[in-house]
């Protein structure tokens, strides 16, 4: 097979930003078949597969580009079943460009294999085939925008075997990525899963964080709808620590119990006004308007809907909820943020994406306070500039004020988005729990806690980290769950 040896991947289509930035329609319209063969003919299949060494869940990234550049896409997809359940999420949501394509070969003299959006093709394209007729086409529109395929024959996704129920039951806290990685590992061992959700409806962070432009909730729900066939119980409204314990999970005969519960307690600034009526932690104006549907026409969820809005914080979140803002009819969006373009934590195509789209960053600069309206609401925030000295414990340049630089900036709303912590909520119930000073649970490489039977991941003892990570943790966890009962059962 010839070689695509362009240095550059192939470009992704996109809606226009003056456009999207007035609906919630998905921003990257994906690969049609002709652009994913091409560029997965970009992959020169290294023989180390260094790609894989760096992708937390261990995907077989050289095969199922292989099978691709083939045009075989339900082969690419089998290889992607065989570490992953959530391909069209991680294709979505993953910073490939830290972890599997940072190590691409193809990146030395030019960009890397764009894995991610192969990823993000096949899982695609095999969901919305696998039950197609022949003659069907499929037909995605948005206000300016129509995507179609190819007329494709009818196929189906062959998913990894589920291995015979064995009838012990394993309790899974949290249905984020975390939970939904290590629930449907453990379903294909033969256990049997039931998943403790908090809200109302299942998927964690992957429903309530990330904005529906982003990562559209339809494809969530269908993996979530993957998993419940293959024999995991989701039970939503079930708060851990409140309506049962870990405890009384034990007594109701679940064998272990793996906390996956995320890290969704806001942290802000503590500085003066920031209580005042316009102020919002990024995870309540995110969870309004993703899981309660706030921009929707007749949606009761109450929110603001400031003119001029200010996002204090510089990662993915941060722009996640100042492009909400914008999309919500905001005239003004800025974020601020204490360090320089170089140091946002945030993904490059997230920033780029937010500039497109009209979003003014006001870097090198940090809110001292919030000052009330004649109203008593949000009228100003006063910010100081600020200057680059030393790096800090994580290399990152340390912000410096510059005294007497302080500015008053007119805003009607304020979002603070400067991090979250695990809700403390379990580890106040469970006795001989170990928590660090953070407040997130300590558990070991293989995700085992101080307690006997409990194991943790993801966000609950990383802090607020990447979906992937947390899949990676999910993932650990299950076979090191698997393999603590069976040694219990020996004994």
């Amino acid at each position: 097979m010839e070689k695509n040896m362009s240095n550059k991947k192939c470009p992704m289509p996109c809606q226009e930003p003056n456009v999207r930035n007035k609906n919630f329609f998905e921003v990257a319209l994906g690969y049609t078949e002709e652009m994913a063969i091409e560029e997965a003919k970009r992959c020169l299949n290294c023989k180390n597969m260094p790609c894989k060494a760096h992708c937390p869940v261990n995907i077989e990234i050289p095969a199922f580009i292989a099978k691709v550049a083939e045009g075989d896409f339900f082969g690419a997809n089998e290889v992607l079943q065989r570490s992953t359940s959530l391909a069209a999420i991680c294709g979505r949501v993953c910073p490939q460009e830290t972890q599997c394509e940072s190590a691409c070969v193809r990146g030395i003299k030019g960009e890397s294999v764009g894995i991610g959006r192969l990823e993000r093709f096949v899982a695609d394209y095999c969901r919305e085939h696998s039950n197609a007729s022949s003659d069907s086409i499929k037909t995605n529109k948005t206000e300016n925008t129509e995507i179609k395929t190819e007329e494709i024959k009818t196929e189906e996704v062959k998913n990894e075997e589920v291995k015979p129920g064995n009838g012990i039951k394993v309790a899974v806290v949290g249905s984020g990525p975390a939970g939904l990685t290590c629930a449907g590992d453990l379903a294909k061992m033969g256990y049997s899963v039931t998943v403790f959700e908090a809200l109302h409806k299942a998927g964690g962070v992957l429903i309530y964080g990330i904005p529906e432009f982003r990562l559209p909730k339809d494809i969530v729900s269908k993996e979530i709808e993957k998993l419940k066939k293959m024999g995991v119980t989701i039970k939503t409204d079930m708060v851990i620590g409140k309506v049962l314990t870990i405890d009384s999970l034990f007594e109701n005969g679940y064998k272990a119990v793996f906390i996956g519960s995320g890290a969704g307690l806001p942290r802000f600034m503590n500085i003066k006004g920031e209580n005042l009526p316009g102020v919002y932690s990024a995870n309540e104006y995110l969870t309004r308007i993703n899981l309660m549907k706030a921009y929707e026409e007749n949606c009761k969820t109450p929110i603001a809907h400031g003119k001029n809005i200010a996002v204090v914080g510089g990662g993915n979140v941060a722009m996640d909820a100042a492009r909400c803002a914008k999309r919500m009819g905001a005239e003004n969006v800025y974020i601020v943020y204490r360090r320089s373009l170089n140091e946002l934590p945030a993904r490059k195509e997230e920033v780029e994406h937010a500039m497109e789209e009209g979003i003014e960053f006001k870097l090198l600069n940090n809110p001292v306070e919030i000052i009330a309206d004649e109203n008593g609401n949000v009228g100003k925030m006063r910010c100081i500039k600020m200057e680059l000295g030393e790096p800090d414990a994580s290399g990152r340049r340390s912000p410096v004020e510059i005294k007497g630089s302080e500015f008053d900036l007119d805003v009607d709303t304020v979002i603070m988005s400067i991090g979250t912590s695990p809700n403390p909520l379990i580890r106040s119930t469970t006795p001989g729990l170990e928590t660090n000073r953070r407040g997130c649970l300590v558990a070991d490489e293989n995700g085992k806690t101080s307690r006997e039977g409990v194991f943790a991941g993801g966000d609950a003892v990383t802090g607020a980290a990447t979906v992937i990570l947390a899949m990676g943790a999910g993932k650990t966890a299950a076979k090191a769950i698997d393999e603590y009962i069976k040694s219990k059962s020996e004994k």
